[in-house]
């Protein structure tokens, strides 16, 4: 069975470029304040440093350069999914809240948040997956 590759260009964001919050450089995470002397952590782990390490060697096999990304078609279709079933919260939410009238009642108003809630905690859980071997 043949691993199905889909490749796209993805913008690489600095620190300092858009919002002040430091990241992991391999999963995105959210990295502590640095304290202290010394470089700034770039990574939330020893894994995510060592996935990033991995990454870049297959990347230079392959000739991609810092702002393309291999991702396999099954991540990408899941990741889509997520994002259809959020939109489709957001749509519904607007919808329910325009055709409420006036004013929309506490129990009204949790059921919409409880929907995009829902619709929106997979997408804030997602983690890329390590790679799984060659091709």
């Amino acid at each position: 069975m043949t691993k199905v590759l889909y490749h796209f260009v993805m913008t690489k964001q600095t620190p300092g470029e858009g919002s002040e919050e430091r990241r992991c450089r391999w999963c995105r995470r959210a990295l502590p304040a640095a304290t202290g002397r010394g470089r700034p952590k770039e990574f939330c782990s020893q894994r995510c440093r060592q996935w990033d390490w991995v990454s870049r060697q297959r990347a230079a096999e392959l000739e991609i350069s810092d702002g393309e990304l291999v991702v396999a078609r099954r991540e990408l279709d899941e990741l889509h999914d997520r994002l259809y079933v959020l939109a489709c919260a957001v749509d519904d939410t607007e919808r329910d809240l325009s055709d409420v009238g006036s004013s929309p009642s506490a129990r009204e108003l949790r059921e919409m948040l409880d929907w995009l809630l829902d619709a929106a905690r997979p997408l804030r859980e997602r983690r890329i997956s390590a790679p799984t071997g060659r091709r």
